[in-house]
């Protein structure tokens, strides 16, 4: 297959996600860089743009700009990345969605639960995908696991334990430094900090791995470093429709944790551990039986792993290869449109617009909850509920 032409908005140089993306969705040749509108300064943006490699009259000054150009084009960008702040991804998404572009977006989806459900609804109205970028869930251990749980090997899932814990904002005095302060802003986060940006990688991956979405939760949400108007550390204990119990923590002032992406699935037959700081081993203990470590790359695992695995066994694979995986995926799902076929099953895993929503509902949730000293509340989105 001939590469799909794609355009990133946002992500542009000193970006922290923009290099994953791009050596994400270039990795395995199946999409380049056309388009982009890189920076928020558009000649910042243009030169970037250009020294990326993008054609003079396709390095745009901002989305907008990009949108008109791109639409008009015959060979116009068939994929979008959106990696600007937060409080924009609605409303660009929604323009290129409307377009009849396909959009990947970074996490959050969106801000608020209402402006969720609309992309939802748009990318149903249009056929468009739109996929979010929980990118943690394209390492091949991750999809083992999943694989895994599906095959019934660990009986009925009875509690799924999931941390995202660092101690990089425990620093009092970086109270004004501009790339922590937004943070913590109402304005600028909305309801929520430190949940909305790593609580929901680790909750999404939970659901992913059991198969299991949300329904209630109660949460402990504090501020540990005074003056900050929104949690940098929450504990929130969970019930999943499926029956499964699962308790969440993630904290930004865990001083000696670095990254502190885990999940532990524990079911009827055995347990599985993963660790985002080791990728390339998964433990598994079955029921009555000896702890073994499974090694990303060996033989015999699942279709799933199988075809996110992308180097040797012994060798690591890191946070990049795990986007391509998405990027895919992506791939994988648009040929499938064209072509008028389902995907490839061990492909069809993307984070869609509704695990987005759902991540917003539970976000709100979280917010309601911890405001209420714990209270019990409905995490569903509303469109969700009937």
């Amino acid at each position: 297959m001939a590469p799909l032409a794609w355009g990133l908005i946002g992500g542009g140089e000193g970006s922290q996600i923009g290099p994953a993306h791009r050596l994400g969705a270039r990795l395995d040749g199946l999409f380049r860089l056309e388009a982009g509108a890189l920076d928020h300064r558009a000649e910042a943006g243009r030169a970037y743009g250009r020294r990326l490699g993008i054609a003079e009259d396709r390095a745009y000054g901002d989305w907008r700009e990009m949108l008109e150009g791109e639409r008009a084009r015959a060979d116009r960008v068939e994929l979008v990345t959106v990696a600007t702040p937060n409080s924009t991804h609605h409303e660009i998404a929604r323009a290129f969605l409307a377009a009849g572009f396909h959009v990947l977006c970074e996490k959050p989806m969106t801000m608020t639960v209402e402006e969720g459900e609309d992309l939802v609804r748009l990318a149903r109205d249009t056929g468009r995908i739109l996929a979010v970028n929980y990118g943690y869930t394209g390492y091949p251990l991750v999809r083992h696991m999943r694989a895994m749980v599906a095959r019934g090997d660990l009986g009925a899932v009875r509690l799924a334990v999931a941390e995202f814990a660092h101690g990089h904002h425990a620093d009092a005095a970086d109270m004004d430094n501009p790339r922590v302060r937004w943070r913590y802003d109402p304005a600028q986060a909305g309801v929520s900090a430190q949940f909305a940006d790593c609580g929901i990688h680790a909750l999404h991956m939970a659901s992913f791995v059991t198969g299991q979405e949300v329904e209630r939760l109660s949460a402990d949400t504090v501020a540990c470093v005074p003056g900050r108007a929104l949690e940098d550390d929450a504990q929130v204990n969970l019930r999943f429709d499926g029956g499964a119990v699962g308790r969440l923590w993630t904290s930004s002032v865990a001083l000696g944790r670095q990254h502190g992406l885990t999940l532990q699935v524990f079911g009827e037959r055995g347990g599985l551990a993963w660790a985002q700081e080791r990728p390339d081993q998964l433990r598994w203990t079955p029921l009555g039986g000896r702890t073994q470590t499974i090694e990303r790359g060996e033989a015999g695992l699942s279709p799933e792993h199988d075809r996110a695995c992308r180097v040797t066994v012994g060798h690591a694979e890191g946070m990049p290869l795990a986007f391509a995986n998405l990027y895919a995926d992506l791939a994988e799902a648009i040929a499938a449109r064209r072509e008028g076929r389902a995907p490839d099953p061990a492909a069809d895993l993307l984070p869609s617009a509704e695990d987005g929503l759902r991540s917003m509902a539970a976000v709100h949730a979280v917010a309601e909850s911890g405001a209420r000293e714990g209270a019990w509340v409905d995490a569903r989105p509303p469109m969700f509920r009937s």
